[in-house]
């Protein structure tokens, strides 16, 4: 289940954190929960696009999962990683269903400085992604 699941994290994550790749581990019916856009993020195609903006932004040679726990179908990873200068901190709460794939992803950062930081870039990224 979460040992499953976080498996396949992170072998698409060591592959680049591919549209493709991702959209193979996201069940359909998955949401995604934004750190900045308070409204729940609902369907593949959507959490796809999000975890690829997250990847281009967050995943630097800055990036690195630093804690990992997981019990039953739930996973928590704390990541650190740098942009712009600005020290991010963060978490992923994953839940995965019994096959492995995501149905549930929360990403959770602080300090606010590193949030205002990933709203900026995030949205610069979906917005360069979807023009």
């Amino acid at each position: 289940m979460a040992h499953k699941g976080l498996e396949l994290w992170h072998r698409v994550i060591a592959g680049g954190n591919k549209p493709g790749d991702l959209a193979e581990i996201i069940r359909e019916d998955a949401v995604f929960h934004s750190p900045v856009v308070h409204t729940p993020q609902k369907g593949r195609d959507i959490v796809v696009a999000y975890l690829a903006a997250a990847g281009v932004v967050l995943n630097t040679d800055k990036f690195e999962y630093v804690r990992e726990f997981g019990e039953g179908n739930h996973a928590l990873l704390e990541f650190v990683t740098e942009l712009d200068g600005i020290h991010v901190n963060g978490v992923d709460i994953i839940t995965f269903d019994d096959d492995g794939m995501i149905a549930d992803f929360k990403v959770m950062v602080r300090p606010l400085k590193a949030i205002n930081k990933v709203w900026e870039t995030m949205g610069a990224q979906l917005a360069q992604s979807n023009g």
